[in-house]
């Protein structure tokens, strides 16, 4: 099987061709016509799996569903969180660093999937594509705006076929909200509102003042990988990380992948130009918002805007912590907004479009007009649909880099590179409203410059241009030999 290096073909792939010669054939295989990544028809993708319990035990099970997949390697922090998939796949090599895997199973694998902490995605994702492998990362895509965009420019460097685990992106709903809005069903889009009921997980809170030991089977300091060094404390492991910022990114970065990712798509959007945003407080006992930068806040409210040659700019509202927008008035009142609990809304100037969690359930305003209308499906069907994910990126993968496959691909990283900056901007929104600086004079008061003020993003340079001290949150400082 092919190693995805350059245009090379392997040891394997020579062999294979020089024997047809030999035996009188002069018609070239086509899996030495296919390029950078091809992988004969006849073969199964060799895949190594970073992150194997939990969401990650889910992607090894959807991935090898596809019937495509042979799982090579796992590789696992916590080896009580890996006994599910480790028992599912007997044979797979067990390895407790990526690096170590990566190492010594360079050579037998053609990709991985990263199915850790946000805070992991990147180092991992860039360490496999640099030896020419293909990549599937759970989203968010990245931890921070810097490493989505060296991700993004990595998978074009080294020719590899990526794919972000937002699975509604394979979904026929967001396909069938492109048709209605490219046939003119809602005029021109003017705004759009997204929300989700996350966090369901605690933020706005204190780091836990008492440390513990960690558990027998989890390697902490494996565990921490980039992030600073702490004692490990409890209730931390293995969810509730989302909250704090050294390792997740919040309710945006666990919900605003799958549910702002319609709309992108719909609307073409690429970087914003603006964010702004408000934060919910937390009683502290002194009627006061309690102060805790480490974590995330219990909810908020990011306002973006992207500019759009020759029109109007694009409002784009993100809510969560239970925030939701106005109903529409073309809703009845009985009827459901979103799920309930997620969902989106985009504004046109000539009507308005509705779906929930993952694109589903599309619907024209009123909703009468979902049944009334009908226009050409012009929009790529995945087999499957939202189900179909996995095998998608595993199709991609044997077909190669470039081929019929890859141009079907639903979030190669070129497409999820700009939605998980745009999402990651939101963070860097919120963390900037809660930069303090000592107020003059005062031993004990501050004051917010972050608050208040809208942040003006130069998209391909990566800065905030009008209040440098949001800046820091672009890129992170790894600990110890960590890096991309």
């Amino acid at each position: 099987m092919k190693e995805n290096k350059g245009s090379g073909n392997s040891r394997r792939d020579f062999l294979k061709s020089s024997s047809l010669a030999m035996a009188g054939f002069y018609i070239v295989p086509r899996h030495v016509l296919g390029g950078p990544g091809y992988i004969a028809p006849s073969d199964k993708l060799r895949v190594a799996s970073v992150g194997v319990g939990g969401m990650g035990g889910g992607d090894v099970r959807g991935i090898f569903a596809s019937g495509k997949v042979d799982m090579i390697a796992l590789c696992d922090v916590d080896d009580t969180r890996a006994k599910g998939s480790r028992e599912a796949h007997p044979k797979a090599a067990y390895y407790k660093d990526y690096r170590v895997m990566l190492e010594k199973e360079e050579k037998n694998i053609d990709a991985i999937s990263v199915s850790t902490p946000d805070h992991m995605h990147a180092v991992i994702a860039m360490a496999a594509m640099k030896m020419g492998k293909h990549v599937y990362v759970q989203k968010p895509l990245s931890h921070d705006i810097y490493e989505a965009r060296m991700l993004t420019e990595a998978a074009e460097k080294y020719k590899v076929v990526t794919q972000m685990g937002n699975q509604g992106s394979s979904g026929d709903g967001v396909r069938k909200m492109v048709e209605w809005y490219n046939a003119g069903l809602i005029g021109e889009a003017t705004k759009v509102y997204s929300w989700t009921n996350r966090p369901v997980w605690p933020q706005g809170i204190p780091w836990p003042s008492t440390p513990v030991t960690p558990p027998a089977d989890l390697d902490w300091d494996l565990w921490l990988g980039t992030a600073p060094f702490k004692d490990y404390v409890g209730n931390l492991v293995p969810f509730n990380w989302r909250g704090w910022w050294d390792y997740g990114t919040g309710a945006l970065g666990d919900m605003a992948c799958h549910i702002m990712e319609p709309p992108f798509r719909v609307l073409g959007l690429g970087y914003p130009k603006s964010a702004e945003c408000s934060v919910g407080s937390v009683y502290t006992g002194e009627f006061t918002r309690g102060y805790f930068p480490e974590s995330c806040p219990p909810s908020s409210h990011i306002t973006l805007r992207f500019d759009r040659p020759g029109k109007e700019d694009l409002e784009f509202h993100w809510m969560d912590g239970g925030i939701q927008p106005t109903r529409p008035e073309e809703l009845e009142p009985n009827e459901q907004m979103g799920d309930g609990g997620n969902g989106v809304i985009i504004e046109g100037t000539k009507g308005k479009m509705m779906c929930s969690t993952y694109g589903k359930d599309p619907k024209l305003l009123p909703t009468s007009r979902t049944k009334e209308v009908s226009v050409p499906m012009t929009e790529y069907r995945v087999p499957g649909g939202d189900g179909g994910h996995y095998k998608n990126w595993v199709e991609a993968c044997i077909g190669g880099y470039g081929s019929e496959e890859y141009k079907h691909l639903s979030s190669p990283f070129s497409v999820a590179g700009p939605l998980t900056e745009s999402v990651l901007m939101g963070n860097l929104a919120i963390r900037s409203y809660d930069y303090r600086v000592p107020r003059a004079g005062s031993d004990n008061q501050f004051d917010y410059p972050g608050r208040g003020i809208k942040l003006m993003w130069d998209g391909p340079n990566m800065k905030i241009t009008n209040f440098d001290p949001a800046n820091q949150f672009v890129k992170r400082e790894y600990r110890g030999e960590y890096s991309l």
